[in-house]
């Protein structure tokens, strides 16, 4: 059992990295002795061969090491879930999966039991229940008649396939290096292969982008068609209530009443608290970009920059805490006392305020790296033929940055529109319609988080609602992407 304990996925990958550097070596030194003391006889340089031993070694056994990790829980899941009663994998208001959840916690934590303490989980786990405490499973999650003789199956489950899993990897590795090094030769051609394979790589890397996408699709869909059977697409879309109470029942005996399934109010607050954010961002970010590209010293610029983009780094936890504790009571007490309005803390005019702090940065850092990339050509011709240094920055830099600037304005607003935290605590939770910036109001993020917090039974119209309302904000952000991009290639176009 101890030698089964060093089998594991990070293990396995340090010893074939071990393998293909050793490779690595070998390789080199094999092709600087087939060039017989004159390397212009070799095909490709001593690099190319010993980088081609190593892609072979590592590449093929780290590729079945990661497919390995990623399948495994297919294979042995489903035989944890033969251990479980009928209800359990039945019930609605208590999912098999969080059931199972908790079993793969208890059979990670028997990897670091002994023998005995494992028997004992079985039997009776009261008395070792430090143990479990210490691997963050709660004893009080544990029902003693499934749960342990469940996450015993899965454990020996996977200590069963540890030894095959092993022999694949290493053995895979192994044969890659002796048939690497033997086809290093002065005619090799390695450079073609080594070429090759990082392009593959490449192709894959790019391509994680587009699956990444496809993946939240797929992940979303499925859900909110369920969810579009029970509530009509056009209450969704065009209702003007969000407050999803229930009345009469869909077929599966969900009650539920289509009309407080309303988007509008959800997608009005978020748009709303956004503009106001970028409308504190984008001008703040952009102006400090333009002074520090065009006018700051450069002892200033290298304190100021690092200071302003220290912001992107503070948690937004800690910008909802500054809302709630600061600017919204500032705020209130400023309109109340002052002009004599009617203010709360918690307001989207303090969300929206707080939100653009926490966004400056992107505007401000990307913009100062556009401005500064523009060819100091056009400054010189500009400067050349008369104009000051106001109207360079205005006739000829922001306009040759434009596409860029645009570029840093549509990831501010994507980062505006999927923040949750900071609307939390400072705009509270109430689904409205309302010009007035000092009430309270709510947006799409907070409000999948409320749905999915609140309701434990994940097939009724609320919890499925979260997921149509993740859809519908992934194709709202979509349509914004692309059309700025349309707007960033028309003026590149014309500035071409």
């Amino acid at each position: 059992m101890q030698a089964l304990d060093f089998v594991t996925a990070p293990n396995l990958a340090l010893v074939v990295l071990a393998l293909a550097v050793i490779g690595y070596i070998i390789g080199r030194v094999r092709a600087v002795a087939a060039s017989k003391g004159d390397p212009s006889s070799l095909h490709s340089r001593p690099g190319y061969h010993a980088a081609f031993v190593f892609i072979w070694t590592g590449l093929p056994a780290l590729v079945v090491l990661a497919a390995w990790v990623v399948l495994q829980p297919f294979y042995v899941e489903p035989k944890g879930y033969e251990v479980f009663p009928k209800s359990v994998m039945e019930s609605t208001t208590q999912p098999a999966d969080l059931k199972m959840d908790v079993v793969k916690s208890i059979a990670k934590a028997l990897e670091d039991f002994s023998p005995e303490q494992r028997e004992k989980l079985v039997l009776g786990f009261r008395d070792i229940e430090s143990a479990l405490d210490r691997a963050g499973v709660a004893v009080a999650e544990i029902d003693q008649s499934y749960m342990p003789r469940a996450a015993q199956v899965i454990f020996e489950t996977r200590q069963s396939l540890k030894p095959i899993m092993a022999a694949v990897v290493l053995g895979l590795a192994v044969i890659g290096f002796i048939f690497s090094i033997a086809v290093v030769s002065r005619r090799m051609r390695a450079r073609n292969r080594v070429e090759t394979a990082v392009r593959g790589m490449l192709i894959i890397a790019s391509s994680i982008a587009i699956l990444t996408t496809f993946g939240i699709v797929f992940a979303l869909i499925f859900d909110t068609i369920r969810f579009f059977s029970v509530v009509p697409f056009q209450d969704f879309l065009f209702g003007l209530t969000w407050d999803p109470t229930f009345q009469g029942a869909d077929e599966e005996g969900h009650s539920v009443d289509s009309r407080g399934f309303g988007f509008v109010p959800l997608i009005f607050g978020t748009v709303y608290i956004s503009f106001i954010a970028l409308l504190v961002a984008v001008p703040i970010g952009l102006f400090s970009a333009i002074y520090m590209a065009e006018f700051a010293t450069p002892r200033f610029r290298s304190i100021a920059k690092p200071v302003l983009e220290v912001l992107a780094g503070v948690p937004t936890i800690v910008y909802g805490f500054f809302a709630l504790v600061t600017v919204g009571p500032a705020l209130a007490e400023f309109f109340t006392n002052t002009l004599g309005l009617e203010a709360q803390g918690r307001s989207v005019l303090t969300a929206g305020i707080v939100m653009g702090i926490m966004i400056i940065p992107f505007v401000s850092s990307l913009s100062d790296d556009i401005i500064t990339a523009v060819p100091q050509s056009l400054r010189d011709a500009s400067l050349g033929l008369g104009a000051t240094k106001a109207e360079t920055v205005r006739i000829v830099l922001l306009p040759a940055a434009l596409p860029g600037i645009m570029a840093a304005v549509l990831l501010a607003a994507s980062r505006a529109i999927g923040e949750t935290m900071i609307v939390v605590l400072a705009a509270g939770a109430t689904a409205q319609i309302t010009a007035n910036p000092l009430e309270a109001m709510t947006t799409i993020t907070v409000t999948i988080v409320n749905l999915l917090k609140a309701d434990t039974d994940f097939t009724s119209p609320q919890a499925l609602s979260a997921y149509a309302l993740g859809i519908t904000l992934f194709v709202v952000t979509l349509v914004m992407n692309v059309y700025a991009l349309r707007i960033v290639r028309k003026y590149r176009e014309q500035y071409e």
